[in-house]
């Protein structure tokens, strides 16, 4: 009699715990969404972003993305306003040859580059890999370098004060102090290669 009403008590206990472990997975990643955080681009719009350079950047099946260069140089969707201390929320898929990134506090909003950002690399077949996918490109060199090509990946960007961090499908690809540059806007490069984005937010720190 004991075993049987252990059982019994036993059975909608374990369906509870069921039911738990299927809401906590459908629960949405730390960072994608909740108080204070503005969602630049999801599965439905690009969002509104000035352009420099020139690529042939559309919405197609749920994220953003762009295959070909219209211009000379990489070309950039630059937000339309500036940052000083934030967090960035960024799911992104980048083919093997890929050459992308996220470049942040941008000193100046039409000329985009390694001196006048900082440049959150994503570039699997980079010459030098100590500044290939996960690193900041002249300020933070990445060891081992992680690969992002062929599947999503989900970058997690912090900046505040002088720390930079930045998480690499969870885990940290670069921790750094510098305060060269201090507020402005932030961009999504396209090189070369294939890259979508199919989410991206931010916080205000």
């Amino acid at each position: 009699m004991q075993n049987n009403f252990s059982r019994a008590l036993m059975a909608p206990l374990a369906v509870s715990l069921v039911g738990l472990g299927a809401v906590a997975v459908s629960l949405p990643v730390s960072g994608q969404s909740g108080p204070g955080w503005t969602t630049l681009v999801d599965a439905k719009t690009m969002g509104d972003w000035d352009r420099v350079g020139e690529a042939n950047w559309r919405m197609e099946e749920g994220a953003l993305v762009a295959d070909k260069l219209a211009g000379k140089g990489a070309a950039h969707l630059v937000s339309k306003q500036s940052y000083k201390d934030f967090m960035i929320h960024a799911e992104f898929w980048a083919s093997n040859d890929a050459n992308s990134g996220i470049f942040i506090r941008c000193i100046d909003a039409k000329k985009i580059t390694t001196s006048t950002c900082y440049e959150v690399n994503v570039f699997d077949q980079r010459k030098d890999p100590s500044y290939g996918t996960g690193a900041v490109v002249d300020f933070a060199e990445v060891n081992p370098m992680p690969k992002a090509g062929g599947k999503w990946n989900t970058f997690e960007i912090t900046a505040k004060g002088r720390q930079i961090t930045v998480m690499l499908n969870g885990q940290k690809t670069v921790e750094f102090r510098n305060n060269v540059f201090k507020q402005g806007p932030i961009t999504l490069q396209y090189g070369s290669g294939v890259i979508k984005f199919r989410k991206v937010a931010i916080k205000p720190l």
